[in-house]
């Protein structure tokens, strides 16, 4: 018998294209949330407790036991009765002091019950799948920071209190601040930053020029400060998810600035904010286009010297394949590499991609067919869900019910000034690398030709922070499970953003540091942490003087005439694409 050979037809690509169409309107109307996972999870949760009648006494007792403590509570007649239930370290939203007093108290401690009482329904549990349980332990709390009491002013006492000590001025300003950010959200744009924080002039305002442009990149070259540098350059690479200014904030929080003054000549990438008809710009070009033309800039421009590099999250993982393709290619021209929160492996990639599968996958990339992009907002929102109850009600309540305006910080205005991801190179990394974890698995080719992490020979600076949600400390320290180069690990206080931007000026900040030599045998996170005593203050120190040990001594400070990129002269930094929207 005669075998069938699939053929594509002009019906079949219609068909394809209306598919593809379909999906695209279910994401947005979806926010990009495929409904596939959370089913398939609640489907997985809710068979494993109906075929487990010891798990189901024990959800019983544990109700039973938050009841009986809600009741006690209800019924102590003394003057400050015990709390049964406590506020998890980070929520703040009861923090006022009318949430002490009756009936809100017993509003507060309802909801913390039945916030406790999903934390154990949802554990990870024998018979269940780990990811079914976090996933529907994700969801859970999503709801429960919904139906939270705070977000509802006829049961938020702060909000009362407010309305008639204001006589409900709170609630006409709180209407004129959602009538703002609710046409703001449908034009798609954002408030020009507040005086104080003006790009270029209070933020990333480190002194440099542009010194090379293509359509992917800006890369500056800061002046230096002192009259002698590191003869080896410095280059950031940071992620294109953001801004680059994360790293050169206002000058007391400007990373870039605290190399300059120690000394050290630094080169930054500026990424473009792509638009729709750049969607198929890809990942090979952000390595290609983006980190090795950068080297080989500085290359032209400081001769004969190794460079410096560091990535930042996403640029810390193009970063770690650049260089395992450099070493593949017997290319030794970088002198360290710092990985600042990056995951070279996404096994445990945290919750902001907790629900990625095949399904999920499949309707962003409709999505970015149809817009060409992920836009602005559909990647605000995948982060802010992660802690809604800070990152969304409670900045809802305080803006809107209380009508408190947003206190401008320059992270803030870094945060509120978002990008977009070309299509192509956003659906390459969810597939080959989150999906499908093709980098430490030995699968993630560059040029047809597989790459090693191991190979990698330069010595690293890898930094996790302990409270990051999006590229947790575990997942980050795994980078000295697949190298063997000589590596020193840290693990600083905050978040993935707070716990970077961490000044030596900074008070109530600690830090871990521990050096393993090249080949030397490889400890679990655990066991490395028990191990590792925490020292007071800002991890910038100690990583300044590492980074002078790898260095070759200092040299003249020269100046340079930076290239003519713009028919008015010479490019000031911050430059041009910064101020993309």
């Amino acid at each position: 018998m005669e075998k069938r050979v699939p053929t594509t037809t002009v019906s079949d690509k219609a068909h394809h294209s209306l598919d593809r169409g379909a999906r695209a309107v279910i994401a947005r109307l979806s926010a990009g949330v495929s409904p596939h996972a959370p089913m398939q999870a609640w489907a997985d949760w809710f068979s494993y407790v109906g075929q487990s009648p010891g798990r189901q006494l024990g959800l019983w007792e544990h109700a039973q036991s938050n009841l009986a403590k809600l009741v006690a509570y209800a019924a102590d007649t003394s003057q400050d009765p015990e709390p049964p239930f406590e506020a998890q370290r980070y929520d703040h939203r009861f923090d006022d002091a009318g949430w002490q007093m009756p009936p809100y108290s017993f509003l507060k401690q309802g909801f913390f019950a039945w916030q406790d009482f999903w934390e154990f329904a949802t554990e990870r549990t024998r018979g269940l799948s780990p990811r079914a349980a976090d996933q529907t332990r994700f969801m859970a709390r999503q709801a429960l920071d919904f139906m939270s009491p705070s977000n509802f002013p006829w049961l938020n006492p702060e909000i009362i209190h407010a309305t008639v000590q204001s006589g409900g001025a709170n609630l006409v300003t709180g209407a004129q601040h959602f009538v703002h950010d609710y046409w703001k959200a449908v034009a798609q744009t954002h408030d020009a930053p507040p005086e104080g924080y003006r790009i270029g002039e209070d933020l990333a305002c480190t002194s440099g020029h542009i010194v090379f442009r293509n359509e992917l990149f800006e890369l500056i070259r800061y002046a230096p400060a002192t009259g002698t540098v590191q003869a080896e350059p410095v280059l950031f690479v940071p992620a294109w998810i953001m801004k680059y200014y994360v790293l050169d904030l206002s000058p007391d929080n400007s990373l870039v600035k605290y190399l300059v003054d120690q000394g050290f000549t630094v080169f930054m990438i500026s990424w473009c904010n792509p638009q729709p008809e750049q969607a198929d710009l890809s990942l090979e070009d952000y390595r290609e286009l983006g980190v090795m033309t950068a080297i080989n800039q500085i290359n032209g421009m400081i001769p004969e010297r190794k460079i410096h590099t560091v990535g930042y999250c996403l640029g810390g993982t193009i970063l770690a394949i650049s260089a395992a393709t450099m070493a593949r290619e017997r290319d030794d021209r970088l002198a360290s590499i710092t990985l600042i929160a990056a995951q070279v492996d996404f096994a445990d990639a945290g919750e902001l991609l907790l629900f990625l599968d095949e399904s999920q996958v499949t309707l962003l990339e409709d999505m970015m067919w149809d817009q060409g992009c992920l836009d602005k907002p559909q990647m605000a929102r995948a982060f802010s869900s992660i802690r809604a109850g800070d990152l969304i009600y409670s900045r809802s309540v305080r803006r809107y019910f209380l009508g408190e305006p947003d206190e401008p910080t320059d992270l803030g205005v870094w945060v509120a000034d978002t990008t977009r991801m070309p299509a192509r190179m956003h659906s390459e990394y969810l597939r080959g690398l989150f999906l499908e974890n093709r980098l430490s698995a030995g699968r993630f080719a560059v040029a047809n030709r597989v790459i090693a992490l191991k190979d990698i020979s330069a010595p690293m600076f890898v930094i996790a922070t302990e409270a990051d949600h999006i590229a947790p400390w575990r997942s980050v320290y795994k980078t000295q499970l697949f190298t063997d180069c000589d590596l020193t690990f840290v693990l600083t206080s905050g978040g993935h953003n707070t716990g970077i931007v961490n000044p030596p000026s900074g008070t109530g900040r600690y830090f871990r540091i521990s050096h393993r030599p090249a080949g030397a045998f490889y400890n679990g996170p655990d066991v490395w942490l028990a191990q590792q005593a925490a020292r007071q203050g800002s991890w910038w120190p100690a990583w300044k003087t590492w980074l002078e040990t790898k260095s070759s001594g200092q040299v003249p400070a020269l100046p340079f005439d930076p290239p003519v990129l713009d028919p008015a002269g010479p490019l000031a930094a911050p430059g041009t694409y910064v101020h993309q929207t």
